[in-house]
């Protein structure tokens, strides 16, 4: 496990509202600024206290395999040896008054992105919100997404080098990649290669030894990508109470073998009342995340390779293989290990399990939760209220100062190119230069306006060449005034490389760094307390994305 100390310089942080951020959608601000337009697509608002409690005493109520899910959960820590605050929170589940705050995401290299941590800290501060405002005990958990098939999507992580620039080291294509679930993913010896690649990529700091060390412990030949997943973050979030589930356990399939079996016997109905909830978002001027078509089934066959199931012609079909109805619920009851949730399902499973009270989602996700409130109701499971996770950027001290001095919009320098840094430049002129090329220009256009206006009385003609003169005049004036934009630009190349440095840490190639580089770049930064300083300073109210310097 990694060493707790941490950094001890000061934090500032500037909040944005999300609505400026032209990536964000119609929903996702709606949601936050204006909860009435969406509310008949969601379980509740989580701004408000009330909500929590409906939402706490649906779950309450709600009866379901307590034990053996505690049990399924307590063999995972103990596989991976997870720390011991960990275990304690997973103990909780016992309890019948118990609640959990869930979020998850795919296993992405070395733990993923950014927001892979800020998604976690999110459902881990929310989970201790509940517990000080409404006094039952409540836990934090990680679903891990390790029957996802997208190998492309997790093998590789982001990072920065010294000089900023952008690297994605990767791992190969160990066996069974891009077919089956990536739980079932055995890491080859393209992982050592990685892990020596990512050392030379990282800045050298005094956690970067530490660091690597429990990487190279965890991601080893032969581990599974899912487990090493699991393991990496119980290491760094384990120790605040974080409990990591590995979703392809074939242990806890059991639990979900009736789930599975009603999503057969009532085929279609998860896809058409989706269907028919994105259909109204739609009409609501707001976007479907999900078409599913009629004949699909919210499940998919394991069998090496992860296989979608429809249903056509009074029997399902998945790959070559086909069946009736009551075999194929035989088999969902009989063999639920070889039987996974889509997207659509995927939710449900998780709250059969676990006692949700709340699900901290990302954009899409959110989005995903909005088609699902009438199959919540049909299989008769208490639906969560979904908070959107927090939002951030993490930029060093230079960096947030060059953005508080000169008032400069982050959002400005996402696009990859210099006309936010041309304005900025323009903005530096002194003022004199920029009223005398002004007036000139204003003065130019009169006097051969009236010119124009003169000359036809000596020769018509003449008008033409008179306004073509003022053209070019005009057009000599704004060569100038770029001229002396780049004679700006030459003078102040202090300017140009705090423009430069803000814009690879805010937007690497042009993307939101929490979406592009992994958490691993930052504590590597700023050592393993990062955790707890991120825990302080991010607040958990939605609507605002928060540029943090540490």
């Amino acid at each position: 496990m990694l060493s707790q100390s941490g950094p001890t310089a000061t934090t500032s942080r500037l909040p944005i509202d999300i609505r400026r951020f032209a990536w964000i959608n119609r929903l996702a601000s709606d949601y936050t600024f204006d909860y009435a337009r969406l509310s008949e697509f969601f379980a509740g608002n989580p701004a408000e206290p009330a909500a929590w409690r409906e939402a706490i005493a649906r779950v309450q109520r709600h009866q379901r395999p307590r034990e053996a899910v505690a049990d399924v959960v307590s063999a995972q820590q103990q596989r991976r040896h997870a720390p011991s605050e960990a275990r304690t929170a997973a103990a909780q589940l016992r309890d019948p008054g118990t609640v959990a705050v869930v979020t998850g995401q795919q296993a992405g290299l070395l733990g993923g992105p950014l927001y892979t941590l800020l998604k976690a800290l999110t459902a881990i501060k929310l989970a201790e919100r509940v517990r000080q405002e409404h006094g039952v005990p409540a836990v934090a958990i990680f679903w891990i997404d390790a029957e996802d098939h997208d190998w492309d999507e997790v093998k590789a992580v982001g990072l920065l080098d010294a000089d900023l620039n952008l690297h994605h080291p990767s791992l190969g294509n160990p066996a069974g990649a891009h077919e089956g679930p990536v739980a079932s993913v055995a890491l080859d010896e393209s992982v050592t290669q990685t892990l020596a690649a990512v050392e030379a990529m990282l800045p050298a700091t005094e956690f970067t030894a530490d660091l690597l060390a429990t990487l190279r412990g965890i991601y080893r030949p032969g581990v599974g990508m899912a487990d090493a997943f699991g393991r990496w973050l119980e290491s760094v979030l384990g120790p605040h109470g974080l409990i990591v589930f590995d979703a392809a356990d074939r242990a806890a399939k059991p639990l979900v073998a009736d789930l599975f079996a009603r999503e057969i016997e009532c085929a279609g109905d998860t896809a058409r009342l989706a269907g028919e909830s994105g259909a109204a978002l739609r009409a609501g001027g707001y976007h479907a995340q999900v078409t599913p078509q009629e004949s699909s089934v919210a499940l998919f066959h394991l069998n090496g390779a992860r296989e979608p199931i429809r249903y056509q012609d009074g029997r399902f079909h998945w790959g070559e293989e086909s069946c009736s109805q009551p075999e194929l619920m035989a088999r969902a009851r009989q063999t639920p290990d070889q039987f996974s949730p889509n997207v659509l399902l995927r939710p449900l499973v998780q709250d059969t399990l676990f006692p949700t009270v709340c699900y901290v989602a990302g954009p899409s996700e959110l989005a995903y939760h909005g088609q699902l409130g009438r199959v919540y109701t049909a299989f008769g499971i208490p639906r969560p209220l979904v908070q959107q996770r927090a939002s951030a950027t993490l930029l060093d001290a230079n960096a947030m100062r060059f953005l508080a001095r000169h008032d400069f919009a982050l959002e400005s320098l996402r696009p990859q190119d210099e006309a936010a840094l041309n304005q900025l430049l323009e903005s530096q002129l002194p003022p004199i230069v920029d009223a005398t090329l002004e007036d000139a220009a204003r003065v130019v256009q009169e006097r051969m306006e009236a010119l124009a206006a003169a000359v036809p009385q000596i020769d018509s003609t003449l008008e033409a060449a008179a306004r073509s003169t003022e053209g070019r005049m005009q057009d000599d004036l704004r060569k100038l005034r770029t001229k002396i934009i780049q004679a700006c630009k030459r003078k102040d190349e202090t300017l140009r490389r705090q423009f430069k440095h803000a814009q690879a840490q805010a937007f690497p190639g042009g993307h939101p760094q929490e979406r592009e580089i992994g958490f691993i770049y930052f504590l590597n930064k700023y050592g393993p307390g990062l955790v707890d300083r991120l825990g302080d300073e991010m607040p958990l109210e939605m609507g605002h994305h928060w540029v943090i310097s540490i």
